[in-house]
């Protein structure tokens, strides 16, 4: 088959790009050009065709397809709150990340519907889209009324209904928490709570979920929850404490992590286990490739474990609000003493400037 992946360079998008490889597909990739995408590319160029473009270029997209009949497309391409390649988050620059998701989106969509033979389209959307749910009764259905609290959900939901009404066929993929291979620990690690409910699902059974949806006849015309299945609903803390204590670092102080409800859930995901049978892998076997993936860093992290703490600490703003009281400062005081007593070399540096 031939497929038209955007986004193909992200992090869904070079698990779904490998699974399509695998299974011997045509695949033209368009992304937007940058050091990072480019870099992926490089190795692939050999088996995939690739268009540098901007979804807002609605010419872009034109030519990239040039007329070509496709059988699928898959669209991937969207700014998200965090880890974004591109360097922007979509709560930080609304309007932008508006315009390339939602009007990307319609681009797309108008583009694809003027082809001489309309593909089928997969979206994927995201559990995040019915907001706050912690004080309901888990797990989500797909049946269950949007409630999106963010730009990047509300985003979402808009891009959902562009695809249903756009006559084209159509699948909409929502996704649990599908964290990067790249693993980068920033401020957003801090905005969920450590008791909150949240699905994780391996980027590798997302790519499978999706290549496994290009073949599949029983799709089309229904919304999917993929997620990682019971095994993996887990609640935020626990799911933070068993990367960080994995790679060294260790678990970071309750008072670091916000307390205001986070939008993801446990979802509903035995009709797409039924039809697309993706649910292969789990937590531990994506901490065991995150691992791999850092390689000698691991070690480093363990030499300068107080360090990093501390610097991770530092980008809590909740952390450092606590720290300006006085109750604020003995905890820093305690925490940072705690962890350094036994390393007298940290000890003038470090214990001198948080007290």
């Amino acid at each position: 088959m031939k497929i038209f992946l955007t986004g193909a360079f992200g992090n869904v998008g070079v698990s779904t790009l490998e699974e399509l490889l695998k299974r011997g597909h045509q695949v033209k990739c368009f992304d937007i050009r940058n050091s990072f995408n480019e870099k992926i590319f490089k190795r692939y160029k050999d088996k995939v065709e690739v268009f540098w473009g901007d979804l807002r270029n609605i010419e872009d997209i034109k030519r990239a397809v040039d007329n070509e009949e496709f059988d699928v497309v898959v669209h991937l391409a969207f700014i998200i709150p965090k880890l974004s390649t591109t360097g922007l988050e979509s709560e930080k620059a609304p309007d932008i990340a508006r315009e390339i998701n939602v009007g990307g989106t319609g681009n797309l969509v108008k583009v694809l519907k003027g082809l001489p033979k309309t593909p089928k389209i997969i979206f994927t959307s995201s559990l995040h889209i019915y907001g706050r749910t912690q004080d309901k009764e888990p797990p989500r259905t797909v049946f269950d009324i949007p409630q999106p609290v963010e730009h990047y959900s509300h985003h979402k939901l808009q891009c959902e209904e562009i695809i249903k009404s756009s006559g084209l066929e159509w699948s909409i993929f929502r996704l649990a928490a599908t964290l990067p291979l790249r693993l980068k620990l920033d401020s957003g690690m801090f905005d969920v709570p450590l008791n909150n409910r949240m699905e994780f699902v391996h980027t590798k059974d997302v790519g499978l979920a999706i290549a496994n949806g290009v073949e599949s006849e029983e799709i089309w015309r229904k919304i999917l929850h993929i997620g990682g299945g019971r095994d993996c609903q887990l609640y935020y803390g626990d799911m933070t404490e068993r990367i960080l204590s994995s790679i060294g670092v260790g678990m970071l102080p309750e008072e670091a992590f916000t307390k205001i409800p986070f939008p993801t859930d446990w979802l509903d995901t035995e009709e797409s286990q039924k039809i697309l049978k993706y649910q292969t892998r789990g937590l531990d076997d994506y901490i065991k490739e995150v691992k791999e993936l850092m390689g000698y860093k691991i070690y480093l992290i363990k030499i300068f474990k107080p360090f990093i703490r501390i610097g991770l600490l530092l980008k809590s703003k909740y952390y450092k609000n606590i720290c300006l009281s006085v109750y604020g400062r003995e905890l820093l005081e305690k925490v940072h003493k705690d962890e350094i007593l036994s390393n007298a070399f940290y000890l003038k540096n470090i214990v001198v400037k948080y007290q």
